[in-house]
């Protein structure tokens, strides 16, 4: 089944598009923030942080599809594989007590990027997630989280069989 339910402005340049491209000065995703890349999806550190949940991950479609009306099944899959993933490196790296995922679609679902992403976040209790608004995060304190999950993964992923 395949549906349109479009919401990206006219001229839209995708952010998440970039992250294979050239690098924005002071802004947004990095080369060294990504954590795990496969030919089908990408994680990397997320560059807008929860005061109580940094180092979040994103994980996107290396294909360009807007939301989950546009996503192919074996792109989902490989999504969710990442994820998993990336919430065991996260279980061991930070010492969260518990992981978060959420996605949103359309404007309604407060969709604010037009390109699918999954959002995974460390939870500790009382942390305060749906009560707190994000920001910016530097980019070198990012390179710290993104290190460790991507060794963790590194030395992890064929035991886990979800490669």
């Amino acid at each position: 089944m395949t549906a349109s339910f479009s919401h990206k402005p006219e001229g839209y340049e995708c952010p998440f598009c970039c992250v294979w491209g050239i690098e924005r000065p002071n802004q947004g995703t990095k080369q060294k923030d990504i954590i795990y890349q496969n030919e089908k999806v990408t994680a990397f550190i997320a560059s807008k942080w929860w005061p109580n949940n940094k180092g979040h991950v994103l994980i996107i479609p290396n294909q360009h599809f807007e939301n989950i009306f546009e996503l192919p099944a074996d792109y989902a899959v490989e999504i969710h594989r990442a994820a998993q993933l990336t919430a065991f490196a996260m279980k061991n790296t930070y010492g969260c007590e518990g992981i978060s995922t959420r996605q949103h679609n359309e404007p309604a679902g407060n969709q604010d990027v037009w390109h699918y992403h999954l959002h995974v976040y460390p939870r500790y209790v009382n942390d305060q997630l749906y009560l707190s608004k994000g920001t910016p995060s530097d980019p070198d304190e990012r390179a710290f989280y993104a290190d460790k999950l991507c060794s963790w993964i590194k030395e992890n992923i064929e035991v886990l069989s979800l490669s």
